[in-house]
């Protein structure tokens, strides 16, 4: 099975970006799934439906999540059926809106949220390697091609550790939240695939898609700033191809990033 996971997908340029890239890709690698990372789709916070919906016609198949998922009110009926192939951390405390994992064609789609995750950092979590524990055990006699994982953090040590501790239990396990790619995507010893950090898809001369001109003075004069969208200029792609075996887990992985 060739699954495919798409990183942070940024705004309205992360939409254009998807929708032209995609198609071809899918095509060309004869990919089975595609994944991507959907919390700042819809102008850099969360996801509407209406866009939900476009990334979909564009050929992504599951949306994962991470701090921003629940920010657009519209889109937490779909996180919350069980057949909408979209989903929000799955370590966020009991009774919050949403579920943290889901199957499709399936494989098992898991969403974990850093312990540290900028100004959400303060905010109530479960704690996430204790979490994929408990929801791996429920899902054990569950039969499945695949069990993809994506934690979204900030700290590159815990992106690494839940790598290491998930070998040879998972196909794949994805860092999300930095929308800059690591170049260290591998298989790790006991054959689960990882990457710290897939990275993002939208404007590529901007500060993680925000512009230059809104973020400098934050840095530069200590001022409080709007996050502004860029919306013109080059365009990044960044994703991980992974092809599964009989056993569940990872035989390569191939980072893919293209600038146009």
């Amino acid at each position: 099975m060739t699954i495919l996971y798409i990183g942070d997908v940024m705004g309205e340029m992360g939409i254009e970006t998807i929708a032209k890239v995609l198609p071809k890709l899918r095509n060309k690698k004869k990919i089975d799934l595609v994944i991507a990372q959907a919390e700042n789709v819809s102008e850099g916070k969360g996801i509407t439906l209406a866009d939900f919906q476009r990334l979909q016609k564009a050929g992504v198949d599951f949306c994962t999540g991470g701090n921003w998922s629940l920010y657009r009110e519209d889109i937490i009926p779909a996180m919350s059926d069980p057949n909408q192939p979209i989903v929000r951390p799955a370590n966020y405390p009991h009774g919050t809106p949403g579920l943290g994992y889901k199957y499709v064609n399936d494989v098992l789609v898991i969403s974990l949220l850093g312990q540290i995750v900028g100004k959400d950092a303060d905010k109530p979590t479960n704690n996430p390697l204790q979490t994929i524990d408990q929801i791996l055990k429920e899902q054990k006699g569950r039969e499945k091609k695949a069990v993809i994982v994506n934690l979204h953090g900030d700290f590159s040590s815990e992106k690494v550790v839940i790598g290491h501790y998930l070998d040879g239990r998972v196909t794949l396990v994805v860092g999300d939240h930095w929308h800059v790619s690591t170049a260290d995507a591998r298989i790790l010893p006991s054959g689960t695939g990882h990457i710290t950090d897939v990275g993002m898809c939208g404007a590529l001369d901007a500060s993680l898609g925000i512009t230059f001109d809104s973020v400098i003075p934050r840095w530069r004069d200590g001022k409080q700033t709007r996050n502004v969208l860029e919306t013109k200029g080059r365009k990044q792609f960044n994703s991980v191809l992974v092809q599964t075996n009989e056993d569940g887990l990872a035989d390569s992985i191939e980072q893919i990033r293209q600038i146009f």
